[in-house]
């Protein structure tokens, strides 16, 4: 489908990149590496490493070249791979870490900012590769500088793992001792889909072709600057107001996407809106609804305003594009929107309000710092709460969370970059070690039989 902007949109445009903190946040190549299976894992990450480099050689200088030609700024290049489980289930060796020093070294050589897929789908179950990944990951992200992973332990046709939300609070807890930034590049899943171009989570489904291009779109700065026009207008106002505006960010995203596409020979998956925030004042998703009405994130009415925002920015995006995936919608990680981090600071914003606006926006519990002594246990059962929602709700979770290990309650962890900081958020008190360690499965819910 082509599109052509007037010289209005155009103007607006401009602005909204010049002024409003418009961008396109990454362009991501998503590449099969089912065709990388070895015995060996040795061999295994020589034929990964060979692969990417031969596949993505040429995806940062086209991104760059279309930044200059169309003045869109392009933050992030990136790739997504198989759920390295998969790749890896023929090699003998019990350590998979090799296989994410080949992403690593991969990654490096393109010149992208991040590699996503390091990653493994045990919803139901696990295989031997799935449980040899888990075990990998500590040592795996902490020895490699661009490799994200993620663990998807549940879904609404499957029910909850709780085994794995089990071992994911063991394995949060121990990349932690080794290095705080590795759980930082660490997700884990309810319903986790397969065409996300967003770290820590993307990685290449194995329903994609061999190879795609996804675009990630953000705007929060630009629908706060919509939304001043529209001060004291009623609610349905609001809505559209943020409907027009994700109407136009996505058309950008689209346009970068099947440029990307044509000049790389790739197909074009999706265009994935969402207002994923930065640490730089003006890009806060906080901010949105504050405009909206709150006088500060985190009070009551937070959750009502947050799910018109969410539905808002999804409805204008599925008019501008036939290709809207991935995540679409609000993001609220709390280390990478000023508002949220005031909020927080500030005592408004705590961990449970965070839990109950999951249910109405985009992904989930999201670079959430908690205190370094926090038990496995624990990390576990906010994982299994998190999970639950997207189950019964049939939408993606996430859980992201940074044990900030030396550092207590009101605390900051800083991350640096996009990444930027957090403070480290007081948990409730009480053990669910007794419900944690049953494991098992939890059902799926009944609404989940729609065959």
């Amino acid at each position: 489908m082509s599109y052509l902007m007037n010289s209005s949109e155009i103007l607006q445009t401009i602005e909204m990149i010049d002024q409003q903190h418009l961008d396109v946040r990454t362009v991501t190549m998503g590449i099969s590496l089912l065709d990388c299976a070895y015995t060996s894992v040795e061999r295994c990450a020589d034929k990964i490493y060979n692969k990417l480099c031969r596949t993505a050689e040429q995806l940062v200088p086209v991104c760059c070249g279309i930044e200059q030609e169309f003045g869109i700024p392009i933050v992030n290049k990136r790739v997504s791979v198989t759920p390295v489980s998969l790749v890896a289930a023929s090699c003998e060796e019990e350590d998979y870490t090799p296989l994410a020093k080949a992403m690593d070294r991969a990654a490096e050589t393109l010149g992208i900012n991040f590699i996503g897929g390091f990653s493994a789908l045990c919803q139901k179950g696990f295989t031997k590769s799935d449980l040899r990944l888990i075990r990998s990951i500590p040592r795996a992200l902490t020895e490699s500088s661009l490799v994200c992973g993620s663990v998807n332990v549940g879904s609404t046709k499957a029910g909850i793992n709780m085994d794995s939300v089990r071992m994911m609070g063991g394995i949060i807890h121990d990349t932690a001792q080794l290095n705080p930034m590795g759980c930082a590049k660490l997700v884990v899943f309810c319903n986790a889909v397969e065409d996300n171009p967003f770290m820590a989570g993307a990685f290449h489904g194995i329903g994609e072709p061999e190879c795609v291009i996804n675009v990630g779109v953000s705007g929060p700065g630009v629908v706060a600057h919509a939304l001043k026009s529209c001060r004291g207008e009623r609610i349905d106002v609001v809505a559209e107001t943020i409907k027009r505006t994700a109407f136009k960010i996505t058309r950008m995203g689209q346009l970068v996407a099947q440029e990307a596409s044509k000049r790389l020979s790739v197909p074009f998956g999706v265009v994935d809106l969402s207002l994923a925030p930065t640490p730089a004042v003006g890009d806060s998703v906080a901010e949105i609804l504050e405009l909206i009405g709150l006088e500060r994130c985190g009070i009551h009415g937070t959750t009502a305003a947050l799910a018109l925002l969410n539905d808002a920015v999804k409805k204008g995006g599925v008019m501008a594009s036939g290709h809207v995936g991935g995540l679409s919608g609000a993001f609220i990680p709390v280390s990478e929107d000023a508002g949220m981090i005031r909020a927080a600071e500030e005592g408004v914003l705590n961990l449970d309000k965070l839990e109950a606006m999951t249910c109405v926006c985009s992904v989930g519990l999201d670079m959430i710092a908690v205190p370094g002594d926090t038990p496995p246990e624990v990390l576990s059962a906010i994982i299994a709460d998190e999970a639950a929602i997207g189950m019964i709700n049939n939408k993606t979770t996430a859980v992201r969370l940074i044990p900030a290990v030396g550092k207590e309650v009101g605390e900051r962890i800083d991350f640096g970059g996009l990444l930027g900081s957090a403070p480290v958020m007081p948990l409730h008190a009480g053990s669910p070690r007794d419900f944690i360690e049953r494991g098992g499965r939890i059902p799926a819910p009944m609404h989940s039989l729609r065959n």
